[in-house]
């Protein structure tokens, strides 16, 4: 393997590297979290109460109002009693308060968190939903008002509030067979109590979201506040930080979205005036981030055109989201399939429209996901074959050219002679057919799907809590061995996948090192810049540990496969690759061109110019 073969992996192996760890939260951001672990609890603590004392306190405020202002158009409305109503169907439950007719609580009956109980997405100790309108003498706040539930179904339920000689009604209905929950606000006769000028409905919502897998680190690097812009794509707010943003522009849907689920909120008359708030919540606290958002949506007071919402309560799954499109109340394109994320342009289309067909399809045979991964791997290193197969043999062909450098070595011993020992050494391989670049750019090929890989398995929700070996989900660590407290750099734990992987990342490296060490392009000079590559190459397996260490088992048992499939590659051509029959071919190649030798082209040519413009730039200040 060349020096440039050789510089191109040092240079993406930094730039994965550099992005792996910029992935992970910086010391400045850990110390800060850590700083405010202190208040993060009692700061917990006081949410939980003020919560619980607000519900109280509206309650109480209702029973007060009714009973100290009986001409209020809201009296009758604020007498009541809270209760919950069950909506449901085989996917889904759904809580809806008759306080303030919203949405309480949402579990999934086909998810299982920690605990093998249902993964619960929103519940009325965590979250809070309020609907406000502005009136000319008092504001109709939903949570202070009781509805009356009419119409009710397993699946549907419309809500009813008496408001002086009107009514304010919210109808839900829960899709069959889908995570998706409509809802419509109206109002009926309630007309005199707004100002002409009124036409929006405020909307105020917050949910502390929990954490539902094993890896909290690695799960909140996935836990976003998410939002679409209107036409546009969709945008997060900083997994790390605690961040509040006002939103200049309009909104198709806000997302409390964590690694595998989502719970979100579509607004088909739009979200405008949109503030987003994201904090992070301690370690181990049992949640990853407190959410929060405040909107404004379209209202009719008339009645004529009810204000529109939908809830998207379920998995991340690709196929689900996308399914989930065509349940829109109204024209608007969701593109709810693009929270799961599958990386960059490039690499973003590789897992679309290749990496996700091709697991689909392995799936579809009802394999153990640790089979799958196998086989997924597999393919991937077959389609690329021909591409490391023309690295190895770029490489392979530089080595046989060594007997032809060390003549050139020992004709330009001097460091004075270098540009003309360079200038000779293209034009050598220029004779013998040989690129100095033909081993670097087919393996730059095959980056593009590796990166992908990094993208595709994290997302991948069908490995939650699939078993393999001794790793028993394959969407998080494997913990075998493990213990109780958290050391500097490393955690509470040994992943076992990681720790393969690492190793095979020794043997690949060791391997790469000693093709670098039989390498044509190998001058005295160089072997001594290589130096510094070189312990860079064998540190990184290192640093992939300690950086994989939380990161999913799905993952590191892939890029383990990965690089074991690649040093049983390495080997096989090593052993059928004949050194004197290659030679043997470059030596006829230069026989046949030897009265028409090869031009130079692209990286080459250039270096050639570069270098003879040097030279004579030397002899001018000579």
């Amino acid at each position: 393997m060349d020096k440039n073969t050789i510089t191109g992996f040092v240079l993406i192996a930094i730039v994965l590297i550099a992005f792996s760890w910029w992935s992970r939260p910086s010391a400045e951001q850990l110390a800060e979290m850590a700083r405010q672990d202190s208040i993060a609890q009692v700061e917990k603590a006081r949410m939980q109460a003020e919560l619980d004392k607000q519900i109280v306190e509206a309650e109480q405020t209702a029973k007060d109002k009714a009973l100290t202002d009986s001409t209020s158009a809201l009296f009758a409305a604020r007498q009541g009693t809270r209760q919950t109503i069950t909506l449901q169907n085989p996917l889904l439950r759904v809580g809806i308060s008759t306080l303030g007719g919203v949405v309480e609580s949402a579990t999934l009956k086909e998810y299982k968190d920690q605990q093998q109980q249902e993964v619960v997405l929103l519940s009325k100790e965590d979250s809070h939903l309020a609907y406000a309108l502005e009136g000319k003498s008092e504001n109709i706040q939903s949570d202070e008002i009781y509805f009356q539930p009419t119409e009710q179904t397993d699946s549907s339920v419309t809500l009813t509030a008496a408001i002086g000689d009107g009514e304010l009604r919210i109808r839900y209905r829960l899709r069959p067979e889908s995570y998706m929950l409509d809802c419509t606000v109206e109002s009926q006769g309630l007309g005199s109590l707004f100002a002409p000028s009124m036409k929006t409905l405020d909307l105020v919502w917050t949910n502390r979201a929990r954490q539902q897998e094993k890896g909290v680190s690695f799960e909140n690097r996935y836990a976003a506040l998410t939002y679409k812009i209107k036409d546009k794509g969709t945008k997060k707010l900083n997994e790390m930080k605690d961040v509040t943003k006002e939103v200049e522009q309009t909104l198709d849907w806000i997302d409390f979205k964590d690694q595998f689920f989502s719970v979100i909120i579509i607004g088909h008359q739009d979200f405008r005036n949109v503030t987003l708030t994201s904090t992070p919540q301690e370690k181990d606290s049992g949640y990853l981030k407190q959410y929060a958002a405040q909107m404004q949506t379209q209202f009719d007071p008339s009645g004529k055109q009810p204000t529109e919402l939908q809830f998207y309560l379920g998995p991340n799954d690709f196929h689900t989201l996308k399914a989930t499109n065509k349940l829109s109340l109204s024209d608007k394109d969701l593109d709810l399939q693009n929270l799961v994320y599958f990386g960059w342009p490039v690499v973003k289309w590789i897992n679309r429209f290749f990496i996700l067909y091709l697991f689909d399809w392995l799936t579809g045979f009802g394999l153990n996901m640790g089979i799958v991964l196998l086989l997924l791997t597999l393919i991937v290193k077959a389609l690329v074959y021909p591409a490391t197969k023309k690295s190895y043999l770029a490489s392979a062909r530089m080595r046989v050219l060594k007997p032809e450098i060390d003549k050139l070595n020992a004709k330009y011993p001097k460091q004075e002679d270098a540009m003309k020992k360079q200038q000779e050494m293209m034009a050598l391989y220029s004779q013998y057919g040989v690129s100095p670049m033909g081993g670097c750019l087919p393996m730059l090929i095959q980056m593009p799907i590796w990166i992908a890989l990094f993208n595709f398995i994290p997302n991948a929700i069908e490995l939650r809590g699939e078993s393999f070996l001794w790793a028993n989900d394959l969407s998080a660590y494997d913990d075998l061995i493990h213990w109780s407290r958290d050391l500097w750099l490393i955690g509470n734990h040994i992943s076992i996948f990681c720790l393969l992987f690492s190793l095979t990342n020794v043997v690949n490296t060791f391997i790469s090192m000693r093709q670098q060490q039989n390498s044509a392009m190998m001058s005295p000079e160089q072997q001594q810049q290589m130096k510094m590559m070189q312990w860079m190459m064998g540190i990184m397996p290192v640093m992939f540990f300690f950086i994989f260490n939380d990161y999913s088992s799905g993952l590191s048992y892939y890029y383990f496969l990965s690089g074991l499939t690649s040093i049983l590659i390495m080997w096989a051509l090593r052993r059928f690759t004949d050194d004197d029959k290659l030679r043997a071919q470059l030596d006829a190649y230069k026989a046949r061109h030897q009265n028409d030798p090869k031009k130079m082209g692209g990286l080459a040519a250039r270096l050639e110019a570069m270098q003879k413009m040097a030279e004579e730039q030397r002899k001018m200040r000579q």
